[in-house]
């Protein structure tokens, strides 16, 4: 059986720079990925390069076996690739529901109007924003944002969903609280590729772990040994959290 997402030489330059130099990589269904690394290392650009914001300049995007490379975003929706964004912008305008449903008729996900806004209900309940769903989305706060975007995302009825830097700018009982709902969804068969910076939530929740470092994948494997990699803690994690790691696992991935 083919991979869900599968990377094959895939590179991205803008101008005179490379965002992304040549990414081999696997996607198996069910699973959980933390994608890391430092900032400007291309993360973002390789989540547009696979949900069709950007077009690849050399290599093949494949998704369940179908090369996908050229897709636009509504193509990408379409096939079950739903991703957040890091600077969450609602529409400020609609209501809560109305953005959620939004999120729904894009990716053709719901029939009618009506079963949009059925649908949006249940992820709105689900992601805790139920009672703000008839307020205006321009007056939810940061944390309230961030679930708004995972419920749009929801409402795709994604196979693949792709969270870009969620638990940013949350306190640690909001991250307590995000990181049990993207468990609640990986449990319902979602794969889940996470970027993140926050190494507590990329510990607790990835089963592998990948490395971007200068656009290119410089590790691949399990947080333990990814965390041991002398190349990961020259480009990101630096040698003090790679020793507290591995002294105190359990410790270090509360950091």
């Amino acid at each position: 059986m083919s991979a869900l997402l599968e990377l094959t030489g895939v590179s991205k330059r803008f101008g005179g720079i490379d965002a992304v130099r040549g990414v081999d990589l696997r996607v198996e269904r069910g699973e959980i990925i933390g994608l890391i690394g430092p900032n400007g290392a291309g993360k973002t650009t390789l989540v547009n390069l696979i949900t069709g914001v950007h077009r690849a300049t050399a290599g093949t995007v494949r998704f369940e076996g179908a090369d996908v490379t050229a897709q636009r975003p509504h193509e990408a929706a379409r096939r079950g690739l739903a991703r957040t964004f890091q600077i969450v912008q609602p529409f400020p305008q609609m209501t809560v529901l109305e953005n959620v449903m939004a999120g729904s008729l894009f990716a053709g996900a719901s029939a009618t109007p009506a079963i949009a806004r059925e649908d949006a209900m249940q992820h709105l309940e689900r992601v805790g924003l139920g009672a703000q769903a008839h307020r205006p989305a321009a007056i939810l706060t940061l944390p309230s944002r961030k679930r708004l975007e995972l419920a749009k995302s929801l409402a795709m009825k994604p196979r693949l969903l792709l969270l870009d830097e969620v638990n940013a700018g949350l306190n640690t009982s909001e991250i307590d609280g995000a990181l049990e709902l993207i468990r609640s969804i990986a449990a319902d068969g979602v794969t889940i590729i996470l970027i993140e910076h926050l190494m507590k939530v990329v510990l607790s929740l990835s089963q592998r772990v990948l490395v971007l470092h200068q656009g290119a994948l410089i590790a691949d494997g399990p947080p333990r040994a990814v965390v041991d990699d002398p190349r990961v803690v020259e480009a990101y994690l630096g040698a003090r959290f790679a020793a507290r790691f591995a002294q105190h696992p359990t410790e270090a991935s509360r950091a």
